[in-house]
């Protein structure tokens, strides 16, 4: 006598069809449900890959390579120079004062934003919606504003001729431009005047999120603006100010336009030089391309390893992000 067959079309192979809840007639799970979102995601990786991807790493190569006037126009064949270009670079002593300089500049550009701007969209709450608008409007004006409008319009409200500003502080012909710190801080006011915007509506945005039962809750215990702010609000609005601050670093360090219009290229003897314009007087000035791109190759690694200590910082304090 045959037994019950015992194979996946058997009796047995029925039981533990059951078992696991599903038969022939039951949709099976599509295996290729996971590869979905990459599917979908696959024509914007192809245009970043094209508008990213390959520019940094022909930036890349660029720099491991003698690459100067002379290769551009054939008259020398390319040589490759390997960490060359890296060791002459690491070994001017201008590439480390300007690094430090943009360090410090980026930084009191990211501080100054944040306040500036976390301040105007607590304000926002606080007004009627007349003053909100025209508020609004105002920083999105300045915010649309291209930098080198901006920066041509901020040499001439500062211009120690026709600059109304030096008469309003009755200070004459005091140039702004010509002293290094109050032309650093010059430009700083301009790249705060045109970030802030940014950060204003992110941060209101946030802010009219967060239920106001909780704000009320805090003003009935008797906390203060600054109190709410910094132990409700942001707390609550970190993921947000997380995004906000990476931009800023992402911005301010790798500024260009303002250093370049406001300062005439550096200042006087490169007094105000930031990286991004250290690296264009190398790159285009000097027709030094490769020390130009390995310049940029640093500022990349420094934007990258900023970023990823901020977010492991961010995650250890339990942060999701």
């Amino acid at each position: 006598m045959t037994g019950a067959p015992s194979g996946p079309g058997g009796a047995v192979g029925l039981r533990v069809r059951r078992r696991r809840g599903w038969s022939r007639s039951s949709p099976r799970p599509w295996r290729g449900a996971a590869s979905t979102p990459w599917i979908y995601l696959a024509p914007a990786l192809v245009v970043l890959g094209g508008l990213l991807v390959y520019p940094v790493y022909q930036l890349g190569l660029i720099s491991f390579l003698e690459y100067t006037q002379a290769q551009v126009s054939g008259g020398e064949p390319t040589t490759f120079r390997g960490f060359g270009n890296y060791a002459e670079l690491f070994g001017d002593a201008q590439f480390w004062r300007v690094l430090v300089a943009t360090v410090v500049f980026a930084a009191a550009c990211v501080v100054s934003t944040l306040a500036v701007g976390c301040a105007l969209a607590v304000l926002l709450t606080r007004v009627r919606a007349v003053p909100r608008l025209v508020l609004m409007l105002a920083a999105l004006g300045a915010w649309a504003t291209p930098a080198v409008t901006g920066s041509t319009v901020w040499l001439l409200l500062f211009d120690p001729d026709f600059g109304p500003v030096n008469r309003l502080l009755g200070l004459g012909d005091h140039s702004w431009t010509y002293g290094r710190y109050s032309a650093f801080a010059l430009v700083l006011l301009e790249v705060v005047w045109c970030s802030f915007p940014f950060v204003m509506v992110t941060v209101y945005a946030g802010i009219r999120a967060v239920p106001g039962e909780v704000l009320e809750a805090a003003a009935l215990d008797g906390a203060s603006q600054w109190r709410i702010w910094r132990s409700v609000l942001a707390p609550m609005l970190r993921p947000i100010l997380v995004v906000v601050t990476i931009q800023s670093v992402i911005w301010d360090f790798k500024v260009f336009t303002q250093i370049y219009v406001m300062t005439n290229g550096g200042g006087i003897a490169g007094q105000n030089l930031v990286l991004n314009v250290y690296a264009y007087q190398k790159a285009f000035a000097s027709s030094q391309y490769s020390l130009g791109s390995a310049i940029g190759v640093v500022m990349l690694l420094i934007l990258l390893a900023v970023t990823l200590v901020y977010l492991r910082l961010l995650r250890r304090q339990g942060e999701e992000l």
